[in-house]
């Protein structure tokens, strides 16, 4: 089945072609990575489908239903959640009331004169901490995380929002390299076993090799290779133009 479908999207910012007819189906339940060069469109598309950006020619269809032209906050309740490369996260609050916010957007019914940490609210927010393992850090302000934490926590932020999709920029993107493997572990577990679907941007190609289902290739703002990883990541240009090896010479591209 598919969940998510997009068809022709194009995006130009000046003269530069950020999507230049993007085709691109998302299964249901899989994992999709999207890989590239800086500057490949890959944030682009990601903000067209979550709704900060709008196609300047194209479709988007999310469980049949057209996307482009609705407000991010519209898609949230439709069961389409994102995270950030830069985690967007209430610094002064904890981790518990960070996704218990989470929660209350949700429910659309948080107010700053209404209680926060409501118990059921509480209940569920230690839920969603526990599945990805931040209990321990539950009364830590989000200000003295660590950057995986910090990650941990925009994704759970994210996962409160009960989404069938999410799309995640760069979820290793500033995490100590020991740390990247196990935080991917993590999210992945609690994704896969809640039935979410996941686009994420990567550049670590152990983290896409290891748990992608698919790899899309992202280039000029086209996708130039999409398959499984071990077909992808084997492929000589997919090594030179976005991995950086010329697989004759052995070495690093210049």
């Amino acid at each position: 089945m598919i969940l998510l479908s997009a068809k022709g999207l194009k995006l130009a910012f000046g003269g530069v072609k950020a999507a230049d007819g993007i085709d691109l189906d998302v299964r249901n339940g899989e994992f999709l990575a999207i890989i590239g060069p800086n500057g490949a469109g890959k944030t682009t598309f990601i903000n067209m489908v979550t709704g900060y950006l709008t196609p300047q020619a194209g479709e988007i269809h999310y469980d049949g239903q057209p996307l482009v032209g609705l407000a991010p906050r519209r898609l949230v309740r439709l069961g389409i959640a994102r995270s950030f490369q830069l985690p967007q996260l209430f610094l002064e609050h904890t981790v518990a009331e960070n996704v218990a916010l989470a929660i209350a957007a949700r429910e659309g019914l948080w107010s700053p004169i209404r209680p926060l940490m409501r118990s059921a609210w509480r209940a569920e927010a230690d839920d969603i901490l526990a599945q990805f393992d931040l209990s321990d850090i539950a009364e830590r302000r989000a200000d003295t995380l660590n950057e995986g934490a910090r990650k941990l926590t925009d994704i759970a932020m994210a996962v409160a929002l009960k989404p069938r999709l999410i799309l995640m920029d760069e979820p290793t993107s500033g995490v100590a390299a020991s740390e990247k493997i196990s935080i991917v572990e993590t999210l992945v577990r609690v994704l896969r076993t809640a039935g979410v679907t996941a686009v994420f941007v990567e550049h670590d190609m152990d983290v896409v090799s290891r748990f992608a289902d698919r790899v899309a290739v992202w280039s000029q703002g086209k996708i130039a290779a999409l398959g499984p990883p071990g077909a992808v990541l084997t492929d000589p240009n997919v090594l030179r133009d976005v991995i950086g090896i010329e697989t004759e010479a052995g070495h690093a591209a210049a």
